[in-house]
């Protein structure tokens, strides 16, 4: 590896967002950039002046210039390209979820370890301000004991590329998930989870799976906490939310009920609306500005920006995580086995839903 590292991206609708960041930050080169279709890519490359463009993703990563990989391709493709990427010698960043099959997300900390790579989940929503505001506070010591978790993550997934129709909600429980164990510093252990309501015949024939809403109890490994979360797709009456309550024995916080209010801080029984801050100033100089804006133009915004609001104004710091990790050559605060854990709340729970709520136990991805 060279001064820099030298990232090349996969999947360039959502993964757009990421190109300047690259651009911008002091230890990355933004190298090469992939998709099947020509003439998309070419208007990408020319308008970011990339110069390496790549069609076949294989190419892209059997190409030794290359020292990662940040692949924002389809679901179902997660997997099998961070395989690919990890076995080439890579070190990977991926969008969320980790894989879809619990299997894969063994073979992926498997071959992450045999590689000597680093794998990072890009999990957006332990870098949002509102989470780096409620770190703060637990750092502080201004939560006290925390009591208990909650995360709700609810999205009409309509219009969205067909891969998502009938998608089981526990399949993309991430953004649920990782905020409650990342501030309890746990792993989840087991889940118990109860599907509730139907959507509509064809959309659940796809995979099987009939619920509008899944909501799932975990119990925390090591710890005497429980979480709790909540997800849905389709046909649920519901603005977009992607939330966390977090309850202490000195102070709660909670998420508000709509985009356009603010959360609250409970001090006892005592509520304040509270107004959180941004944490650009935890970045290189170059990249701050990426904490509030896109790199779309407001007539074509990716849904992410939409629906998500830019998702917290975590790209850059995530960005920023990879890229240091790999520098100073230790674990990215996602690795492979947080990764896998997170992942595998959802997947373990929507099983449990189709047990009709049977406790399934999360496996132990740090053994060796």
């Amino acid at each position: 590896m060279g001064s820099r590292v030298r990232v090349g991206i996969v999947g360039l609708g959502f993964g757009s967002e990421f190109i300047p960041i690259y651009q911008n930050h002091p230890d990355a080169e933004m190298a090469a950039l992939s998709q099947r279709n020509t003439e998309s890519l070419q208007a990408i490359g020319n308008a970011f002046g990339v110069k390496k463009l790549y069609t076949r993703y294989q190419d892209m990563v059997a190409d030794p210039e290359l020292d990662a990989i940040h692949i924002n391709t389809p679901i179902p493709d997660h997997a099998a390209m961070t395989l690919l990427a990890l076995k080439a010698g890579k070190h990977v960043a991926c969008t969320v979820p980790m894989a879809t099959k619990v299997e894969d997300c063994k073979a992926i900390v498997a071959a992450a370890r045999k590689a000597r790579r680093n794998y990072m989940m890009m999990e957006t929503t332990v870098y949002t301000r509102e989470f780096l505001f409620v770190k703060r506070l637990f750092d502080q010591g201004e939560l006290g004991r925390l009591q208990f978790l909650r995360g709700a993550h609810q999205q009409e997934m309509a219009g969205w590329p067909g891969y998502w129709e009938g998608l089981p909600p526990m399949h993309y429980a991430t953004h649920a998930v990782g905020p409650l164990l990342s501030l309890a510093g746990k792993r989840a252990e087991w889940v118990s989870c109860l599907g509730s309501g139907q959507i509509a015949a064809n959309l659940a024939a796809k995979y099987g799976s009939p619920f509008a809403v899944e909501t799932a109890l975990i119990r925390l490994k090591d710890s005497n906490l429980a979480a709790e979360i909540t997800r849905s797709l389709f046909e649920t009456a519901r603005e977009y939310v992607e939330s966390f309550d977090v309850y202490g024995d000195r102070m709660t916080f909670e998420w508000q009920q709509t985009e356009k209010e603010k959360p609250v801080l409970f001090r006892g029984e005592k509520a304040e609306r509270i107004e959180v801050p941004d944490f650009a100033h935890l970045l290189p100089e170059g990249i701050r500005r990426y904490t509030t804006k896109g790199v779309y133009d407001e007539s074509n915004n990716h849904l992410s920006f939409k629906q998500g609001s830019g998702h917290g104004g975590s790209h850059p710091h995530l960005t920023h995580e990879f890229i240091r990790s790999i520098v100073e050559n230790r674990a990215s605060a996602i690795d492979e086995a947080t990764s896998a854990n997170w992942t595998s709340v959802g997947l373990c729970a929507h099983e449990s839903a189709m047990k009709g709520g049977e406790r399934v136990d999360i496996p132990d991805f740090d053994a060796d």
